[in-house]
């Protein structure tokens, strides 16, 4: 193992709508900005922050490596950890995200369910399951 590679304070999405997708960190996520300018917006997690870049700006970033397509599929799935999966459910389409699927039990002990940010990102939520 590499030394200071074991904590991730920090993922970039890259956003054709960079205000459609702050708002759903916002809103959806309830997280607060702590820097915006005319090409990101950054919120914070509890124990990292999420930076949404304009994908017009994502190639100096990433280069000599290209951007892929936002019509390519997701490339990423996120995980968050919650206590009740079926609850965060109805809260999610209470603000107006449709699920890709779920909530359904995984054989790996989890009940999850899985939906996209305007970007396209995916994230899941995820339930430990009792034995």
């Amino acid at each position: 193992m590499i030394e200071g590679l074991s904590r991730l304070a920090v993922i970039t999405v890259f956003a054709e709508d960079l205000a459609a997708t702050k708002a759903f960190y916002t809103d959806v996520f309830g997280l607060k900005v702590v820097h915006e300018d005319d090409a990101s917006a950054v919120v914070t997690l509890d124990n990292l922050m999420i930076n949404v870049l304009a994908a017009a700006n994502a190639p100096e970033v990433v280069a000599p490596s290209s951007v892929g397509d936002a019509d390519a599929g997701p490339r990423t799935l996120f995980t968050i950890e919650v206590n009740d999966a079926d609850a965060v459910c109805a809260q999610l389409a209470e603000h107006g995200v449709r699920l890709l699927n779920g909530p359904v039990d995984r054989p790996w002990g989890r009940r999850t369910a899985a939906f996209a940010d305007p970007a396209g990102n995916v994230w899941e939520i995820a339930q430990v399951l009792e034995g």
